[in-house]
């Protein structure tokens, strides 16, 4: 590999500016220029900010005065510790406005994309394990070839440039396999929720025009019934996870890697597209469109912009920046408990560890299951975990818990942070978290398939308040009734909007959504997912909910994730949704279903509904509330509030018969 002289300095300091790479001695580390270097600053919590001093005072022998002074405006509290998944800030902040794809001496733009950094990590790092899955084991020159072997198949049946494969799969290391194969090849992957049904995936896989699919054969039987009905789709690959389905025209995964050589290594463009389905919980699944380039360097500049570091320009500066990350700190380990179908599980949980050559290590399991993934952080030294909200952290509670009551806890010394993002992550459930994993820090990131808009971070000695965020650089909230921005501490209401290059391109196939998600405003384009909120005296935002399932009571407007939360305080209540029903006096009501703690007794309606009455205002209470075994939610723990309503009726069905 060529040295990379500019990186070098950089990293030592030598240019005056913020270089924090690692805090272990074998690293050195130099914080100098602060000042000059406006663009990186911002406010770090009080706690956190302790904390890094207490990391450099014990990792460092640098001369921490210069770091004192500047550590009020660090943008992050940087790992130097073992088996940290990234920088501990990776992805917590937008990078600073403009585009990362940056032009080379001869005026010619230059394209980092996935597929390239990771060919250059197979080369840099072989032996080294990118994926892990149970007794899986897959090294990053395995990871390589074998995405060689897939892209050369897509080729070989006409799937290249901005065709398009589906993944429809649970996790598993042919997921990103398939994945980064579709990179290689400027395919566009295109993820399939394993729980849809032959109507579902029928539409799906038309809407993104699909041409190839791989699948499990466990869910084979759904391809069986549809695939006929898809003209385009021409290149079936099956992945052994029980016995065949007997799919027709279908080619076994293994058979796929053994007829085919390694694709050559390709030039990549901007162009290329990179797209990722919504869950449909505001209506039919839609294709978010990004372009690839920006895509992937967008997520490049979450590292680069952490900590101070102009952006990478070279394949050579990532693997500098990567082999200085194994040396000091170790490979990166990270675990997406969640589908990787789902942003949340591959992005975070996979696309940013292996932009550092990281291990992505899977769970085996098709559902959550708390005690299995402790036990797997405890073999794998798993330095971060990806989940979604309270629906995981619940869980992991009550394992933590319960293994802690048989005298032999958990060991979860190497997780240092929990990132969680797409639904709501309570206060108290961070308490109780910070109660067994005392030094683990609790990243939680306001965002969605659009854009990411805010994030905050909990310690032990500092726990934030729930759907309370700090904004990114480019977040505004803007009240779409008057035209203006929220002022803050007015109290006012409005739409949360990012900007920036890392708005996505728009809907796949669908140019009115897109003209509603996607607009202006003083002459700047915006992403505006939907999210209602309220812009705080200090700047932070306070998120009220999604604002498609707001409810209009008597002309109140109810957010059901303030309603949930406050439902969910209650000592028994383990899981709780909220909705609107008609009502002939108020235009609607509130109602809701909700589900107890593991062996705690089953209140009634009336006695939550009472206790809710404590913390909200009155219009705000749920007038009816229905327990049932299990809250529906997605894998993912998006609220299900589809199946909650029919939850709701068929329980007032039951009860008038």
């Amino acid at each position: 590999m060529r040295r990379c002289p500019r990186l070098e300095t950089f990293l030592n300091g030598g240019n005056g500016n913020l270089a924090a790479l690692s805090l272990m001695p074998r690293v050195r580390t130099t914080f100098v220029g602060a000042q000059k270097n406006a663009q990186h600053r911002c406010n770090v919590h009080p706690v956190v900010h302790s904390n890094f001093m207490d990391l450099v005072s014990d990792r460092s022998n640098q001369d921490t005065t210069k770091i004192k002074n500047y550590c009020p405006n660090v943008r992050s509290l940087f790992s130097g510790i073992r088996h940290f998944a990234y920088p501990i800030i990776v992805i917590a902040f937008a990078p600073h406005p403009g585009d990362q794809t940056v032009l080379n001496p001869v005026g010619e733009k230059t394209v980092l994309t996935f597929a390239d950094i990771f060919e250059a990590h197979a080369d840099e790092f072989p032996d080294a394990v990118a994926i892990a899955y149970g007794d899986v084991e897959v090294t990053w020159s395995q990871y390589d070839e074998h995405a060689a072997r897939l892209a050369a198949a897509f080729e070989l049946n006409g799937i290249g440039e901005h065709s398009k494969v589906g993944m429809f799969m649970y996790n598993c290391p042919e997921y990103l396999i398939t994945q980064f194969a579709a990179f290689k090849n400027r395919v566009t992957p295109v993820n399939v929720n394993y729980r849809y049904l032959d109507d579902e995936l029928l539409y799906l896989l038309d809407n993104a025009d699909c041409e190839a699919l791989v699948f499990h054969s466990s869910l084979g039987d759904r391809i069986q019934r549809i695939a006929h009905r898809l003209p385009k789709l021409r290149l079936l690959i099956e992945v052994l996870d029980s016995s065949s389905a007997g799919v027709s025209r279908a080619i076994p995964w293994d058979s796929v890697l053994d007829d085919h050589d390694p694709a050559e290594r390709i030039v990549r463009g901007v162009d290329d597209l990179y797209m990722l389905y919504t869950g449909g919980t505001t209506g039919m699944p839609k294709g978010v469109m990004y372009p690839m380039g920006s895509f992937s360097e967008g997520f490049l500049g979450f590292y680069t912009n952490s900590v101070g570091l102009p952006a990478l320009t070279s394949i050579d500066e990532v693997t500098t920046l990567a082999k200085t990350i194994h040396t000091g700190s170790g490979q990166p380990v990270g675990m997406p408990c969640c589908p990787l179908m789902h942003g949340t599980g591959v992005w975070l949980g996979a696309l940013v560890p292996h932009l550092m050559a990281g291990k992505v290590v899977l769970l085996e399991g098709q559902s959550f299951d708390a005690a299995e993934m402790f036990r797997v952080v405890e073999h794998h030294g798993v330095g971060t975990l990806i989940i979604v909200g309270d629906a995981f952290a619940r869980p992991m509670v009550q394992a933590l818990k319960q293994q802690s009551d048989t005298g032999a806890p958990f060991d979860t010394s190497a997780v240092k942070m929990i990132m969680s993002t797409g639904a709501m992550f309570s206060s108290d459930i961070k308490a109780e978290i910070f109660e067994y994993m005392p030094t683990t820090v609790v990243m939680d990131i306001l965002g969605s398939s659009e854009g990411g808009m805010g994030q905050t971070m909990a310690t032990k000695a500092n726990i934030n308040t729930t759907a309370k965020f700090g904004a990114m650089p480019n977040t505004k909230v803007i009240n779409f009734e008057t035209g203006k921005e929220v002022v803050a501490g007015s109290g006012e209401q409005g739409m949360v909007g990012v900007s920036g290059s890392g708005v996505p391109i728009g809907y796949y196939k669908d140019p009115e959504k897109s003209d509603r998600t996607f607009r202006s405003f003083d002459g700047v384009r915006y992403s505006f997912p939907g999210d209602m909120a309220v812009v705080e005296a200090d700047g932070t935002i306070t998120l009220l909910g999604r604002g498609s399932n707001c409810i209009n009571t008597a002309g109140e407007k109810v957010f059901p994730e303030e309603v949930e939360e406050a439902v969910k305080t209650h000592d028994v209540v383990a899981d709780c949704l909220v909705f609107g029903i008609p009502d002939e006096r108020f235009g609607q009501r509130v109602v809701g279903v909700a589900s107890v703690n593991p062996g705690e007794r089953i209140p009634t309606g009336e006695e939550v509904i009472a206790y809710t009455k404590t913390k909200l205002s009155s219009y705000k209470v749920p007038k009816q509330l229905v327990f049932v075994t299990t809250v529906p939610r997605a894998p993912n723990g998006k609220a299900d509030y589809g199946t909650a309503r029919t939850l709701f009726e068929e329980s007032q069905g039951s009860s008038q018969s």
